[in-house]
């Protein structure tokens, strides 16, 4: 199952907003319209790293530039059987290993494809975790670095320590640390605990 991209946009400690990119880049820019604007910070969810959105123009201009990549993708011409998916690109392996794979049942690009299933399924639950640690360790590091107990937190977030996570990140401002845990559950709920 995929998860929507989602982005989260803060104004000092207080969260304006989470949701897809056009949906943030519009709140942002009605909160920028105030007579005395706010500072904000937008974060990307998947990667917990600050990004900036290009709020020039009218709501549609805006909308207009943040579906152009898919826009542009989709118009380029593309090999391979676009209506399966499927997208033709070079690989490049030894004479011993496309011997290996012309005598795989359904052909080299099915054994790929089988191969590199595999391999996803097993690493995905680490990745996963990996990825879910560094969001929130980039967001905390941006926006919880100066607070009390922010490297045991950090430290007990790699360990997969969630209770110890927990315990240090309540004293923190609310909806910066809400947004911090979210960004840690998937790392939390699928390392087991360390004794203690």
């Amino acid at each position: 199952m995929t998860h929507p991209h989602t982005y989260t946009a803060f104004i000092g400690n207080r969260h304006l907003i989470t949701g897809p990119q056009l949906a943030v880049a519009l709140a942002v820019k009605g909160a920028l319209q105030a007579d005395d604007p706010p500072t904000i910070l937008i974060f990307d969810d998947v990667t917990g790293g600050e990004v900036d959105f290009d709020l020039r123009g009218s709501d549609e201009e805006i909308a207009a530039r943040i579906a152009a990549p898919d826009d542009q993708q989709g118009g380029a011409k593309r090999q391979g059987r676009p209506k399966l998916g499927v997208v033709a690109r070079e690989v490049t392996l030894l004479p011993r290993h496309w011997d290996w794979l012309s005598r795989q049942p359904g052909g080299a690009s099915v054994t790929l494809r089988k191969l590199v299933d595999a391999a996803r399924q097993t690493g995905d639950d680490r990745a996963a975790i990996r990825q879910a640690q560094q969001a929130a360790d980039r967001f905390m590091l941006a926006m919880l670095g100066n607070q009390p107990g922010y490297e045991e937190a950090a430290r007990a977030l790699y360990a997969g320590e969630r209770s110890r996570f927990m315990a240090l990140t309540e004293p923190w401002p609310a909806d910066l640390r809400d947004h911090a845990r979210r960004l840690a559950e998937p790392a939390l709920k699928s390392t087991p605990e360390q004794p203690q």
